[in-house]
């Protein structure tokens, strides 16, 4: 692996670009019956510097992180594409033996970095892996992001749909933009709305991840704004999301106190079921919970 140092325009991240031998990793854990892969564009997440940068479950990642803060780090790599030409028979043929998605090759992308960041613009990593599963794609693909940015790809997402099952999740955690204290997202509610919203109109099937779900002021409204903009959504608290039972990776984090000073209820599984009777009401047969909501079981 070779990295190539380039300037940043933020002193506070350091940008790179990678090679690497492998771009579809076989899932595992959490992932495991959602999805036979993860592919990540990227290492590292410039979202780290983000609100859903503070609880990210990726942070506590050793392997990533290599001793580096979240957010101060991003590694393009740059032959994405070609390793995934490269590995796809391969990993397809892997996937077909899996009995957790019915022998489906299902690829997430991404779990552990957004493959919207800013520089995306710059570096076209996830472009390049659009464009090179119109030949050979996936049997699904889940694309996860905080970014209204995934509609500059709407052409290629519309032509990608037309060779594989495609869903758009767009994380949107809350109805507010900010918790006191916390740096603002990295796109707002308003834009990921828009964003839902012409993903939707162009039929793509578009999911709302509440994931980690955050304080709500008004969930009747929040909720409904969701059933008019997208197909889905899904619940999921950082009490379990997080890979750990008791959420203990986000309890070190600030996360769990700002969401406190707002509603003490909020980091507790009784604020997750009590959206969820909401969400069920305005949006029935339309909301997932946790694992299953993400693998596309809605009730």
């Amino acid at each position: 692996m070779q990295n190539l140092a380039r300037p940043s325009p933020s002193k506070s991240l350091v940008v790179t670009e990678t090679a690497v031998r492998a771009i579809l990793t076989r899932t595992s854990g959490y992932l495991d019956g959602i999805a036979t892969h993860s592919l990540q564009p990227y290492r590292g997440c410039t979202y780290g510097n983000a609100l859903c940068g503070v609880g990210c479950y990726v942070r506590h990642n050793a392997y990533v992180t290599q001793g580096r803060r979240w957010g101060g780090f991003l590694e393009a790599r740059t032959n994405a594409a070609d390793v995934y030409r490269q590995t796809y028979a391969r990993e397809k043929r892997w996937a077909q033996r899996r009995e957790s998605c019915g022998g489906r090759f299902v690829t997430f992308c991404a779990s552990a970095t957004d493959p919207f960041v800013p520089q995306e613009r710059t570096f076209r990593i996830t472009r390049s892996l659009l464009d090179v599963m119109r030949s050979l794609p996936p049997d699904g693909l889940i694309l996860q992001t905080h970014s209204h940015r995934v509609t500059d790809e709407l052409e290629r997402i519309l032509a990608l749909a037309e060779r594989c099952e495609v869903r758009v999740h767009v994380s949107i955690e809350s109805d507010s933009d900010r918790l006191p204290g916390l740096p603002p997202p990295a796109s707002s509610v308003a834009n990921r709305f828009a964003a839902c919203a012409a993903l939707k109109a162009a039929g793509i099937t578009t999911v709302v991840t509440v994931a980690p779900l955050l304080p709500i002021a008004d969930p009747e409204r929040f909720f409904s704004t969701i059933g008019e903009v997208a197909d889905a959504l899904v619940l999921d608290h950082f009490i379990g999301g997080d890979g750990t039972a008791n959420g203990s990776r986000t309890l070190r984090t600030e996360l769990p106190a700002a969401m406190a000073a707002i509603d003490p209820r909020s980091i507790t599984l009784d604020y997750l079921k009590e959206m969820t009777a909401v969400a069920r009401r305005v949006l029935p047969g339309r909301v997932g919970i946790g694992r299953g909501g993400f693998a596309g079981r809605w009730s």
